[in-house]
């Protein structure tokens, strides 16, 4: 069975390690966990990984978080991916630091990377994980807070996190999305 695991972020130095690009570093800590190693490809840096008898498919788009639906589109239709086979990770202002959510489907949130998946496969039920960042920002700054890297004191907690993501990732492509999504949407973590 084939999984297709997406992780949004943007490409290029300037952007490594700030709150938008959680969903790249959360693959880059599977990728690392499991010995993969990501190789450019066709819209996407792209590593393959066999668990448990799964073939799981991580892709980080080289599109830009705006257009991250043509990848994930492009990969789901190249290896044949199923819907509901898909996982996409991302940041989200609307839980704090300490919260993640695991869900079946829902609305775009404001969040242009779930725009463009939106748009590009005309549907929102697709599974997605949702990695709080807070919203500790003054009005108008939020571009400059979600574009803005952790501060010291949220490392250990986006570590803690971005090891739990892992675990789900592979419940996920093993027990399946809503025993997945019980054990996840429980986890309890320390500010």
């Amino acid at each position: 069975m084939k999984f297709l695991i997406v992780g949004l972020g943007n490409i290029g130095f300037e952007y490594a390690e700030t709150r938008h690009n959680i969903g790249f570093d959360v693959l880059d800590v599977f990728a690392k966990k499991h010995h993969g190693v990501f190789v450019s490809d066709r819209l996407a840096d792209t590593c393959e990984i066999k668990f448990k008898g799964r073939s799981i498919l991580l892709i980080k788009p080289t599109t830009y978080m705006n257009l991250s639906g043509r990848a994930f589109k492009y990969w789901m239709d190249k290896e044949k991916i199923q819907i509901e086979n898909t996982l996409t990770i991302l940041d989200d202002l609307a839980f704090p630091l300490h919260v993640m959510k695991l869900r079946a489907s829902g609305s775009d949130g404001g969040h242009n990377g779930l725009k463009s998946i939106q748009e590009s496969i005309g549907s929102q039920n697709y599974p997605r994980l949702r990695f709080g960042i807070g919203n500790d920002f003054a009005k108008g700054k939020q571009v400059d807070y979600v574009l803005g890297k952790w501060k010291d004191a949220e490392i250990p907690l986006v570590n803690q996190k971005a090891e739990a993501c892992c675990t789900i990732i592979e419940n996920f492509c093993t027990i399946g999305l809503e025993r997945t999504m019980n054990a996840c949407n429980q986890l309890k973590f320390e500010p």
